[in-house]
């Protein structure tokens, strides 16, 4: 991990703050609007210093306001900012190694080939769009701006399905669902009840991104002088 710059510290203070915020407020689904600044933490920051701020961030505001299951949002959502630190780089290989990293403990695990495959297909197309995501990533710092909502989609679409996978990870691999629950079947009822709300998450993504996501990233590019992310 490389020694930040008093600017990138900065903006990692900047964006751990925000996250903390923005863990109070949720859509009342299962996680919270935290997850739709990871990925221009990721992309505006890079990967370790997303990765920071993203830490630092859920962990400030578990402790500020403990749940049961904190561990896994302070797992899953600096990973998420991991991937789109890296995929601004366009750097997809390391993206590529978290996902086999997680996804194949998941098909390994009984519980994780007696789970329906369709919980999973988002998680899959995300990994399908980890290379086309990181090639046109070159777009996000570019005068030209034409592709930049679809960058910034793609690479915000991988990083929540980072977040997610990451989530799946703990719960059926690690076995954290026993903190939940020792009963397969209410695991069964869980997972399919939270795959369900991961896709209107995902729909969720592309507005978010769209309406907010897009024309902060113009004004933090403008502000910063990005033509890169900062790390």
């Amino acid at each position: 991990m490389k020694r930040f710059s008093t600017k990138s510290v900065a903006f990692v203070g900047v964006f751990a703050a925000l996250h903390v915020i923005l863990y109070f407020m949720s859509f009342g689904l299962w996680r919270n609007w935290s997850i739709y600044l990871t990925p221009i933490a990721g992309v505006v920051l890079g990967p370790w210093a997303g990765f920071s701020a993203a830490l630092i961030g859920s962990i400030l505001a578990r402790a500020i306001k403990p749940i049961d299951v904190w561990m896994f949002g302070i797992v899953a959502e600096p990973l998420a900012a991991l991937a789109a630190g890296f995929l601004a780089k366009r750097q997809w290989k390391p993206v590529i190694a978290v996902y086999a990293a997680m996804l194949v403990p998941y098909f390994l695990h009984p519980v994780g080939r007696w789970l329906p495959l369709w919980t999973i297909l988002d998680l899959l197309v995300a990994l399908v769009m980890v290379y086309p995501a990181a090639r046109l990533a070159g777009n996000l710092f570019t005068d030209k701006t034409r592709l930049l909502p679809v960058s910034l989609v793609l690479v915000s679409f991988v990083a929540v399905a980072t977040d997610a996978l990451a989530r799946v990870l703990l719960l059926v691999p690690v076995g954290l669902s026993s903190i939940i629950t020792d009963s397969p079947e209410v695991v069964y009822a869980i997972f399919v009840a939270g795959a369900v709300d991961s896709y209107i998450e995902d729909i969720l993504v592309v507005i978010v991104t769209l309406v907010v996501g897009v024309p902060l990233l113009l004004v933090l590019r403008r502000i910063l002088h990005l033509r890169q992310p900062l790390t």
